[in-house]
C-alpha cells in the first residue's frame, strides 16, 4: 500500500472515528430516551430514505474519478444533479402517500424528501470532494453529518419530538454536510450545472451507462435488504422488534462503516490509477488477510460478551439487541471485511458481476432471516442470516481476486 492511498485512508479514519464517537457515546442516552418501537418506526422511515438516496443519482457519481477533464466532470456533476432533483420529486409523493396512509397527513413520512436530499447529496459530493482529493473536508463532512446527527437527535428528544426528532437530526446534519463537500466547485461554477446542454448530458449518461445499468439495481438491492427486513420484523413482530435490530445493527456495523467508508474512497481511486493487474490484486489480497484478522476478533467479543454489553450500554430493556449482537456476530465480521473491498468490482469494470452475486445475496439474506423468523422468532432470524451469508461471503472472498483488471482511464468527450 502506498503512501499516498495510507495517508488519506488515515485522515478519513481520523474523520471517521470522530464522527462515529458521538453517535456511540450518546447512544445508551438516546436508548433511555426514545423507546424501541420509536426506534422501530424510524428505522423503517430512515431505511426508505436510505434506499432512494442511495440510487439517488443513478451511482453516476462514482464515475466522477474516471474523468480527468474538468468541463467532462462538470458535465456529470450537472447530470448527477438533475438525477437527485428528480428522486427528491419523487421521495416527495411517497411521502405523501405514507402519510397519508398513516395518519390523515399528519405522519413523520412527510420528511421524507428531505432525507432523500440529504443522503443524496452528502454521497455525491463525497465523491465530488474524493476526486479533487479533499480528504480533509470529507473527514470533516462525515463528523458533521454522523455526530451532529446524534447531538440533534439527543436535542430534540429532550423536546419530547418523538420520531421527529430522530428523522430531523440526520437531515439537518447532512444538508450541513452537504454544504462542507460542495467547494470547489465545478468548472464554470453551481450555477452551470443547470446550463449544460441536453446533448451533452445525454452523451454523458451513455458514456457511463454501466453504472446506473449495473451498479445502480446492485446497490439498490443492497439497500433494499435491509429495508424489507425491518418492514418483515414490524408485520411480523412489531416495531419494538424492529427497533431491537435497528439498534444492534447500527452498532455492529459501525466498524463497518467506519472502516470501510474511510478505506474505500482512496481505494478505489488508487485502484483506477494501478497500471498492471498483478499490483491491483496483491493490493485487495493484503487488505483482505488484514481486514479479515480485524473483523474475526469482533466476532468472538459479540460472541462473549454482546447481551451484558448491550444491558450495560442501553438498559435492561435494551437485553434483547444484545441477544441479537450475538447472533449477528459472525455476518457483521465478514461484512465489515467486504464493505471496503466491494469498490474493487468498480474500479476493475466487474459492475455485471458484481450485480449478479448481490443478488444471489439479497436471495440468502431473505432465506436466512425468513426461515429463522418462522422457526426461531427474532433471535431465530439472526442467526439464520449469520448462517446464510458466511457462505456467501466466503465465495466473495475467494473469487474478488480473480477478477483484477486494470480499466483505461476514457478519453475526452471534446
Amino acid at each position: 500500500m502506498r503512501s499516498g492511498l495510507l495517508r488519506s485512508t488515515l485522515t478519513l479514519l481520523a474523520g471517521g472515528v470522530l464522527a462515529q464517537a458521538l453517535p456511540l457515546l450518546l447512544g445508551p442516552w438516546l436508548t433511555r430516551i426514545y423507546s424501541p418501537e420509536e426506534f422501530g418506526q424510524f428505522a423503517s422511515l430512515w431505511a426508505l430514505a436510505a434506499n432512494l438516496a442511495v440510487v439517488a443519482c443513478a451511482r453516476y457519481e462514482f464515475a466522477l474519478p474516471l474523468e480527468t477533464e474538468e468541463a467532462d466532470a462538470a458535465v456529470l456533476m450537472a447530470l448527477c444533479a438533475r438525477l437527485l432533483l428528480a428522486m427528491t420529486g419523487v421521495a416527495a409523493l411517497v411521502g405523501l402517500i405514507l402519510a397519508w396512509l398513516a395518519e390523515a397527513g399528519q405522519g413523520p413520512a412527510l420528511l421524507l424528501p428531505l432525507a432523500v436530499l440529504a443522503g443524496g447529496l452528502s454521497q455525491w459530493l463525497t465523491l465530488w470532494a474524493s476526486r479533487v482529493g479533499r480528504f480533509s473536508a470529507t473527514a470533516l463532512a462525515r463528523v458533521l453529518q454522523y455526530g451532529g446527527a446524534a447531538l440533534l437527535q439527543l436535542g430534540l428528544g429532550l423536546l419530547a419530538f418523538g420520531v421527529w426528532g430522530l428523522l430531523l437530526g440526520p437531515i439537518v446534519a447532512g444538508l450541513a454536510a452537504a454544504l462542507v463537500l460542495a467547494r470547489p466547485a465545478p468548472a464554470g461554477g453551481w450555477q452551470m450545472l443547470w446550463r449544460q446542454p441536453w446533448v451533452e448530458l445525454r452523451a454523458m449518461a451513455r458514456r457511463h451507462r454501466e453504472f446506473p445499468l449495473l451498479n445502480t439495481p446492485h446497490a439498490f438491492a443492497g439497500a433494499l435488504q435491509d429495508s424489507l427486513a425491518l418492514f418483515l420484523l414490524v408485520w411480523w413482530l412489531g416495531d419494538a422488534s424492529a427497533g431491537f435490530w435497528a439498534l444492534a445493527l447500527r452498532y455492529l456495523k459501525a466498524p463497518a462503516g467506519l472502516v470501510g467508508s474511510a478505506l474505500s474512497q482512496p481505494l478505489y481511486t488508487r485502484l483506477v490509477a494501478l497500471q498492471t493487474v498483478e499490483q491491483a490484486r496483491q493490493l485487495v489480497q493484503r487488505l483482505l488477510l488484514l481486514l479479515l484478522a480485524l473483523g474475526l476478533s469482533l466476532a468472538v467479543l459479540l460472541m462473549v460478551w454482546g447481551p451484558d454489553l448491550f444491558v450495560w450500554l442501553f438498559g435492561e430493556r435494551w437485553r434483547e439487541a444484545g441477544q441479537l449482537a450475538r447472533a449477528l456476530a459472525p455476518y457483521i465480521a465478514l461484512h465489515f471485511v467486504a464493505s471496503p473491498l466491494s469498490v474493487a468490482t468498480l474500479a476493475w469494470g466487474q459492475q455485471a458481476w458484481a450485480l449478479r452475486l448481490a443478488l444471489w445475496g439479497q436471495l440468502a439474506f431473505a432465506l436466512g432471516l425468513g426461515l429463522g423468523l418462522f422457526w426461531g422468532g427474532l433471535i431465530g432470524a439472526a442467526w439464520g442470516v449469520s448462517a446464510m451469508m458466511s457462505a456467501y461471503f466466503m465465495y466473495f472472498f475467494l473469487a474478488l481476486p480473480a477478477r483484477a483488471a486494470v480499466v483505461p482511464a476514457r478519453a475526452s468527450l471534446s
